[in-house]
């Protein structure tokens, strides 16, 4: 199973040592309710929806705090934006409630809203000016890179531990890396990896801004540094030989067309003819457009981040919650999350929209289930609608799952996506 081994990803040395020497309680570690109070306070956000377009005004002046070139900036090392952060759902029993889910186990939709949060104070941090409280930058979450789990279960009553710093930086992006820990028997021990990638923006969050370089101190630093390089490029081929851009592989040819000999209905052969019209299911199989849900959330200013768009991790927690109910009911039974990957925040989303999501199982694979969900506003007055993020989550069933079926050529082209994401998850693992 993919839960036997999770690695902590090589962190740099000093920052391993200090996550490794974690014990029972952390006193004076700040908790997640600090996190998002210290945001606030970096961007000056307001605290009531009355104020916000006052606060986004005065954000305006902030301009001319921006850097002209990178060069400007004074380097960064990777330990000047490490952060712990703690959950003390062990030691604070009345933070249980939001975090729990029907199973008694923690809600994972909830761990994306805290890991998105992290991220972006992480990155604060790295951005900091000495002279200045509020900073000029809009940082924003691009993409999520990748969270990887090694624990089927987070338990609803033990303290929870974060860590992160950044790992690579562009002239206007950062990599972040982040880990989850959870006590047991006075040891703190792996839950997830994570990596996100975080854009600066000016104060108005209109255009690119310029972010401090990072300085690697040591080899293992040398080859974090490198490793964020590596994921950056590898991105960028995932994305350029995209099936909607590219035909599929010789190889993903031969796929589909099996699949597609395996649906003909081969009962007419009395006629002697075999029809491409006529299909039939596979024994315990279902077809893909008998495999989706869809779900509509009204976005209030209650979900609204620091830059009064919706919150990133309120839309992943929207997006993961409907792509576990469509698992489920596919599955018939529980599933886990096993890895979520390459979420792209293509447009942000207003306070007011209409966000619709779909849920779709697009490949499975004997317990695995692999789930795309897309999430798109629509625009009541103009009746348009724009996509705003795709997401892929991996969840393992407890029983087998039956066999996911394309009928036409688009679903193929999904079921191929599915595969795709699936292999690079499994490979990691």
């Amino acid at each position: 199973s993919a839960y036997r081994l999770c690695v902590m990803r090589k962190l740099p040395s000093v920052l391993a040592r200090t996550l490794t020497s974690g014990t029972s309680a952390s006193p004076g570690l700040p908790s997640m309710s600090e996190v998002r109070s210290k945001l606030r306070d970096i961007v000056g956000a307001s605290t009531n929806w009355r104020d916000h377009v006052q606060a986004m005004q005065e954000r305006k002046a902030l301009h001319t705090l921006l850097a002209k070139r990178q060069e400007d900036l004074p380097p960064r090392r990777m330990k000047d934006s490490y952060l712990e952060v703690i959950l003390p759902l062990g030691s604070q029993p009345e933070i249980r409630e939001k975090y729990l889910n029907v199973h008694n186990s923690v809600r994972f939709g909830r761990i994306l809203e805290d890991l998105d949060s992290l991220g972006v104070l992480v990155c604060y941090t790295h951005t900091k000016q000495e002279m200045q409280q509020r900073s000029p930058l809009s940082i924003v979450t691009a993409l999520v890179d990748k969270i990887n789990l090694c624990q089927k279960i987070i338990h609803p009553d033990c303290d929870i531990k974060f860590t992160g710093n950044v790992s690579w930086v562009g002239k206007t992006s950062m990599e972040v890396k982040m880990h989850m820990l959870q006590l047991h028997g006075g040891d703190y021990s792996p839950v997830l990896d994570a990596t996100f990638v975080m854009v600066a923006r000016d104060p108005e969050n209109k255009r690119p801004a310029f972010v401090n370089p990072l300085i690697p101190e040591s080899p293992e630093e040398e080859e974090i540094f490198k490793q964020g390089e590596l994921n950056k490029m590898k991105r960028v081929e995932f994305s350029t030989a995209s099936l909607l851009k590219m035909a599929p592989t010789a190889e993903e040819r031969n796929i589909v067309h099996d699949i597609f000999l395996n649906t003909l209905d081969t009962r007419q052969e009395g006629e002697g003819t075999v029809s491409f019209q006529s299909r039939k299911l596979p024994p315990n199989s279902v077809w893909m457009e008998d495999a989706k849900l869809k779900g509509l959330e009204i976005c209030h200013p209650e979900e609204r981040n620091i830059f009064n768009r919706i919150f990133g991790g309120f839309l992943m927690r929207k997006a993961y919650e409907l792509g576990w109910a469509t698992a489920c009911s596919y599955g018939s039974s529980r599933p886990f999350i096993v890895s979520v990957d390459d979420i792209m925040f293509q447009k942000p989303v207003e306070v007011g929209s209409l966000l619709l999501l779909s849920g779709q199982v697009c490949y499975t694979e004997k317990n695995y289930i692999q789930i795309r969900v897309h999430s798109e506003v629509y625009n009541a007055n103009t009746r348009e609608h724009h996509t705003t993020n795709t997401f892929h989550f991996t969840f393992i069933s407890e029983n087998e799952v039956p066999k996911v079926v394309p009928k036409t050529y688009g679903e193929s082209m999904l079921y191929l996506d599915g595969m795709r994401h699936f292999t690079a998850v499994m490979k990691e693992m």
